[in-house]
């Protein structure tokens, strides 16, 4: 009978194996089974952590300023319940050492346990990443009581459009960057069946990527509602665009004022927007949509993911909590101009992107203004904060218009005392 060291170099994936490692480690064919293939720990332990740890010293990101090779070392060899490790979690920190114009996080999850796992990273990270709020110390309120918001309604000869914007996952299923094709197909299953539920102005109906017409996809690209395959590297080194475009989708209502991307980024993308500055109107059908699909849901169920010291989770870090952006486009051509627009920004907790979103730089005197932070405030107090803040951009303007001087205002609290 052979050896088992005789079976182990006896195939051509093994000798190919063997190969490429060289002659010289052929003594780690004793890590192999019996049958041939290196077990996925014995892979991860033919190196110490210290030969593992990624090259970061050109980074900006959070991840590269968290992880350290002691952090590395003790989370390296952990896996999540669904099989998700440390290097796949940080592999688009590690291709991606900045971005022109945000600070990126440098890491996703790939399921809801990854929280947990890799705490002692994902912590600081979140802690850098919003504004020191504590994971582990500290509760996350939710609140989608639209009828608290005031003021709401802008004036339109500076406001083009309003939008409110989150995101939300089905528990038990892995997160985009790691799940399978069948539990990308099943989150688009449950989600499309609940969505059929869905009555009256937020009745609508669901496309999917793979199997819409011709006829559909222009008129969905004509609305701008059509999301493409994801070139990002970003996104791309997440592993987001694995077998594209399965089980990706779009839903709206009938009206087109409130939509629903499928296995994009997230397991959905909750979306409530229209032209002009009604940002009351939007939020309030933003807060009754989401109420509704949640509770068609758990009908069928499922519930979101969730916790009190994360609130709703999510891929990125970054849209812990809310994972909610409202935003509008509104023309600043005076305030845009002055050289205190960025500290009146800042200290409104504001941030300005291109009109097309995060990779692009503003252009001209129209900006996508929205709130920069995701956890730790309520949705009513984030969008409440937007409206303030627009207000008081446009009251700048204004008084730009009428070579009047402006202020910079203090800045706002980050968490409630």
């Amino acid at each position: 009978m052979a050896s088992s060291f005789t079976r182990l170099i006896s195939g051509r994936n093994t000798a190919v194996l063997l190969a490429s490692l060289g002659a010289g480690t052929m003594a780690t064919g004793f890590l192999l089974s019996e049958s041939g293939p290196l077990a996925a720990e014995g892979r991860t332990k033919l190196y110490p952590p210290s030969s593992d740890f990624p090259d970061l010293r050109k980074h900006n990101n959070c991840m590269a300023t968290a992880l350290t090779p002691a952090i590395y070392a003790k989370l390296r060899d952990r896996v999540t319940p669904n099989n998700w490790t440390l290097d796949q979690s940080i592999q688009t920190g590690v291709d991606n050492p900045g971005h022109p114009f945000i600070k990126t996080v440098g890491c996703v999850a790939g399921d809801e346990e990854s929280y947990e796992v890799f705490a002692e990273l994902l912590d600081p990270i979140i802690k850098d990443r919003h504004n020191g709020y504590d994971p582990r110390t500290m509760r996350h309120p939710t609140d989608l009581d639209a009828s608290k918001i005031n003021n709401a309604v802008f004036d339109e000869n500076y406001v083009l459009s309003s939008r409110v914007r989150t995101g939300r996952s089905i528990r038990g299923l892995s997160l985009p960057p790691a799940c399978s094709r069948a539990e990308r197909r099943e989150v688009e299953r449950v989600v499309v069946t609940a969505l059929a539920g869905l009555k009256g102005d937020l009745a609508g109906r669901y496309y999917s990527l793979g199997d819409m017409t011709d006829k559909e996809q222009q008129q969905l690209i004509d609305d701008h509602f059509l999301f493409d395959k994801p070139v990002s590297p970003l996104l791309t080194s997440a592993f987001m665009a694995r077998d594209w475009p399965d089980s990706r989708g779009i839903w709206h209502n009938n009206d087109k004022t409130f939509l629903i991307w499928v296995n994009e980024e997230d397991h959905t993308r909750v979306i409530s927007m229209e032209k002009g500055g009604n940002m009351k109107r939007v939020f309030e059908r933003f807060c009754s949509g989401l109420k509704q699909v949640e509770h068609l849901i758990q009908e069928r169920g499922w519930e979101f993911m969730w916790n009190e010291r994360l609130g709703y989770i999510l891929t990125c870090p970054s849209n812990l909590g809310t994972g909610l952006r409202a935003g509008v486009h509104v023309r600043l051509p005076k305030l845009s101009k002055d050289p205190r627009f960025s500290k009146i920004l800042d200290n409104l907790r504001l941030q300005k992107r291109g009109t097309g979103g995060v990779d692009t730089a503003a252009t001209g005197d129209t900006f996508d203004i929205s709130n920069n932070d995701r956890l730790g405030k309520s949705e009513v107090e984030l969008v409440q904060m937007l409206v303030d803040g627009v207000n008081h951009l446009i009251e700048c303007e204004k008084k730009l218009e009428r070579g009047q001087d402006i202020k910079v205002p203090a800045p706002v609290a980050q968490f409630r005392k």
